[in-house]
Order: structure tokens, then sequence, then C-alpha cells
């Protein structure tokens, strides 16, 4: 099969000036490469496009593929990861992961949590504020945490989102409004342990791979998985697997209700009491075969990276029959 493969390079950002956390959820040449090699130990032909730039010039050339291998974060918006899906879609070529609709839904956490308070499952109490007047008028109790609506890779998760006060409240979502242009994610503080859930397949057949739980230590900041944590992640975190139905159980109920799809992650975080409460779904979860989450799983439950990557795929072929 002639697979093409769309992505965004970290270092052809960087080297136009753009911050490294500005790029964060970008790919370095070590992913591309990795993926490559796993789909042509597959028995796949594969061919590197790029961005949607790229991928609009290749199909103005009449360049076609059998599947699209996507991982794209996308530059602008907050449907920013959903363009390349919608682009495939208008020319009727199949893609990985989730459907346009679903990718576009599943980074906007406020519209996500909505949906999952809605379908019975359980999330912290949040509000979304776009203003400073409407960040006035919030009334969950302290300790609060404050992110961007619509990032990943912990981007503008720091050492200031856990909030005690009404002054620090107005500070951090000032600084997600203008360091992110986009609204901010206020929510009741979650304290209790932290998980991530790998997920594969589609609907009634997708499955957990495993249930890994996320311990910061040493000099981490304790109160969350930080951007800092999560680049430092070595010296930082301790990853294990963990056998916890709960959140196992949780998870799959989260992917299905948003009908996502081939791969990713759900992340659950436990309040007070000890509960798991849905925090997030990854339906573009990063394949770094080093330090990605959902790489790190897979490796500890003895899953192999090809394996993973072909998977994919596989499951990508069966919703386009």
């Amino acid at each position: 099969m002639l697979i093409g493969l769309t992505y965004n390079l970290k270092s052809y950002y960087l080297a136009k000036g753009f911050s490294a956390e500005r790029v964060a959820e970008f790919d370095c040449e070590e992913t591309i490469d990795a993926i490559e090699n796993a789909l042509i130990n597959g028995g796949h032909e594969v061919v590197r496009i790029g961005s949607l730039e790229q991928l609009i010039e290749r199909l103005q050339q009449a360049e076609r593929w059998d599947l699209v291998f996507n991982i794209a974060e996308g530059m602008y918006g907050i449907g920013r990861e959903a363009q390349i899906p919608a682009l495939l879609d208008a020319y009727q070529i199949p893609f990985t992961f989730s459907s346009t609709e679903v990718t576009a839904l599943a980074l906007d956490k406020g519209i996500t949590n909505m949906i999952m308070k809605a379908k019975g499952v359980k999330v912290a109490e949040f509000t979304v504020v776009s203003t400073l007047k409407e960040v006035g008028r919030v009334r969950i109790p302290f300790p609060i945490f404050v992110k961007p609506i619509a990032e990943g890779t912990s981007k503008g998760i720091n050492k200031f989102s856990k909030i005690e006060s009404k002054e620090a409240l107005l500070a951090q979502c000032e600084y997600i409004f203008k360091t992110f242009r986009q609204a901010a994610m206020v929510e009741e503080y979650l304290p209790g342990r932290e998980f991530t859930v790998g997920i594969i397949g589609n609907g009634a057949e997708a499955k957990a791979i495993g249930v890994m739980e996320i311990q910061s230590v040493g000099n981490a900041d304790k109160s969350a998985y930080t951007y800092d944590n999560k680049q430092l992640y070595e010296d930082r975190i301790i990853y294990s697997i963990v056998d916890d139905p709960k959140v196992e159980k949780l998870a799959l109920k989260a992917w299905k209700i948003m009908k996502a799809s081939d791969a990713g992650r759900v992340d659950v975080r436990c309040n007070a009491k000890g509960e798991p409460c849905f925090m997030e779904l990854n339906t573009m979860a990063g394949l770094n075969p080093t330090y990605s989450d959902l790489c790190i799983l897979c490796k500890l439950k003895g899953f192999p990276y090809d394996k993973l990557i072909n998977t994919i795929v596989d499951s990508a072929i069966s919703r386009s029959k």
C-alpha cells in the first residue's frame, strides 16, 4: 500500500523563530524516521508529504495515495488538527486517526467536557472564560486549575496553573489569553492520582492497551503534569503500568462516546475522594518512540512500536472499506 505521511516538522518552525513551547506538539526527525521505518517493515511504501501547505501543493499536482498517515497538529485555530483530515475528506483519501469532526471537537476541552458530563462521565466542576470580566464571575471554590482550552503536550500548564486566589486567577487567565489567543478552562483542582490510558480500535471493538500512572518525583512540580515536568520527564516523572479497572472503564467509555478512531489516549485524574475523573481525550497522541506517553505506555506493556504503527494503519483501512 502507498502511504503518504503528513506532519509538522519542529526544526522547520524553530528555524523560523517560533518558541520551543509554541512548537512543542510538532514532531522531530526521529519520529518521522521511526514511523516511516515501521510502515516499511509492515510492507508499505511511504511518501513523505509534510505540512498542510505541502499537502495542498501535492494534491494540486494530482498526486494521490492509498492512505495518509497523518500526525500534523496544524498551526492556527482551535480546528487546526482537523484541517488536514477535512482536506483529505474532500479528496476522498482515507487517513489515520479520528474523523474530521471528532478531531475538531476533542481539541476543545470545554465542549468535550460538556459531552462527557451529558453522557454521565465524571468530570471536574468547570467553566470556560474568554474575557477578564468573565473571570471575575467564576464561582468554583479554591483551589482551582487553569489551562488553555485547546492545547496539548501540557502547553500553558505551569507552576502557576494551580490557583489559590482571585488575583492569581486573573493573572493566569490573562497569560493564557495573551500567549495562546484562546479561552481558558477553569476547573476544580483534582488532587489525586493521575493516569493516561492508551486505546486502540474503533467503536465496540476498541480496547485499552493499558493504564499508566504518572507520578511526579524529585524537583518536579507536584501539582500537575506541567509542561516543564513533561519536557524533563527523565528526572521528574515515574511512569508505571497499573491495574485499575475503574480508570480503564471510564477511559473506554469516553473513547466510545466521542467515536474516536484507531489509537489515542484518555487522560484521567482522581478527585479528593479518589474517584477517577475524565480530563482529556487525545485523538492524535504523540508517536515519538522514546518520549511520547503512548509509546512509553506501549513499551512498558511489551507492545512493540512497529506493531502499534501498523495496528493504526490496519484500523484505518478497516474503516475505509
